[in-house]
């Protein structure tokens, strides 16, 4: 067995935990969380600053003078019109029009970019890149990234790197110098706040570790696990890879696979800008409307939940950490529309919330369905209802500091 590698904040983060709860993620070990229990890692992202070490995040650089045409050829999404300094989020398919990866695209320059994906997934690129004057660089390794997510990220790293912070626009991102430090930050994330993401070369990623720490004593700011972040994105209403779907690449059968469509990415398929690995299959899925499953957000009713708990003279049981797995939904005949794929209690909106493939004829807000769960060693059916996506919003996520 293939012994899994560490990222370049390792001896930090190690120095934290107080368990030994450890994730396998992309070839490497990263932090469920460093204490006991994630509430108070979670509270930080929406309270404060949460600092996430997401360096296992598959990282390439693209370079040639095809560059944006592979790109235009692999990506659903148009990013003809994408310029420097500027960053998207797409996901890329099969020829079936089934979803391979999701990631994000970052623009330095004509003929540089950068592609980032929740998992390694080097062939397919390269597969794509046939044919193209393009160079297709991993760059996993080079780098560490910390993902800086709250309400006062802004402001703590206005204190690292000055006043050109605030220039940052939502998918914005720009290189900075601290303390002989090469910086490249992103105004993005994955728990639906306002955040960014701090690029460093691997072989000084302790030192950016240290300075954070020192400067963020005073924004509160709280080193936090995989547990704290799989909450907030799914709050956030965020797929994630072999959760909420998984690669078109790696399945046994079509019916394991989903589009974007499936996922609630149907506003990422541009037809207008040409052919794209996919397209064909995926015009005709939204012309014929022959999609499956529709992504949604779903609330239990706790009140029978806690209630059920209540009976058998229980504390109810609120998940504290995400599960995954796919549970099955049920209508009220018994029928079973669709799967719940995660869930978790959400503090900040005091809800137990899921994230769901349902048929369409169940997709609709409103719409009621129905979940299993053991109570005191006896199932019990209960009623849940899709709602608006996401559970969670707030307007810092995408507001404009910039002096005017």
């Amino acid at each position: 067995m293939q012994r899994l590698k560490v990222t370049p904040f390792h001896s930090r983060t190690s120095a934290l935990m107080q368990g030994a709860e450890w994730r396998r993620w992309g070839g490497y070990q990263v932090a469920s969380c460093y204490e006991m229990v994630p509430d108070r890692e979670y509270y930080a992202v929406r309270s404060s600053t949460a600092m996430f070490d997401v360096s296992p995040l598959a990282k390439y650089k693209i370079t040639g003078s095809e560059a944006r045409a592979y790109l235009q050829k692999l990506l659903t999404r148009n990013i003809e019109k994408l310029g420097p300094g500027h960053v998207v989020y797409s996901p890329w398919c099969d020829p079936r029009g089934k979803v391979v990866d999701d990631g994000t695209l970052a623009c330095f320059d004509e003929e540089h970019f950068q592609l980032t994906a929740a998992e390694q997934g080097e062939a397919w690129l390269l597969k794509v890149a046939a044919g193209f004057e393009v160079s297709i660089e991993n760059i996993t390794d080079d780098f560490g990234i910390l993902a800086l997510q709250g309400p006062t990220s802004r402001a703590l790293l206005k204190e690292l790197v000055g006043a050109g912070v605030d220039d940052l626009g939502f998918s914005e991102a720009a290189s900075f110098e601290v303390d002989s430090m090469p910086l490249w930050i992103s105004r993005t994330g994955y728990t639906g706040d306002l955040g960014y993401e701090v690029w460093i070369p691997s072989n000084q990623a302790e030192k950016l570790w240290d300075r954070l720490v020192d400067i963020g004593f005073s924004y509160a700011l709280m080193p936090a696990g995989i547990w704290a972040l799989d909450v907030a994105r799914v709050e956030a209403g965020l797929i994630m890879l072999d959760v909420d779907y998984l690669s078109a690449l790696r399945t046994e059968s079509v019916s394991q696979t989903s589009s974007p469509y499936e996922l609630g990415l149907g506003w990422s398929v541009h037809f207008k800008k040409g052919d794209f690995v996919g397209r064909d299959a995926l015009l005709k899925e939204k012309e014929q409307g022959t999609s499956p499953y529709r992504f949604v957000s779903l609330v239990l009713d706790d009140v029978a939940y806690r209630q059920a708990f209540a009976e058998a003279g229980l504390a109810a049981s609120l998940p504290v950490q995400a599960w995954r797995g796919m549970h099955p939904l049920f209508d009220a005949q018994g029928l079973q529309p669709g799967y719940a794929t995660c869930g978790t209690w959400s503090p900040t909106t005091q809800k137990y919330i899921m994230l769901a493939q349902v048929e369409p004829a169940y997709s609709e807000v409103g719409s009621e369905l129905y979940f299993d769960a053991v109570v005191d060693r006896r199932r019990h059916r209960f009623c849940c209802r899709v709602v608006k996506t996401p559970v969670f919003e707030t307007s810092r996520k995408k507001e404009s500091y910039a002096k005017v």
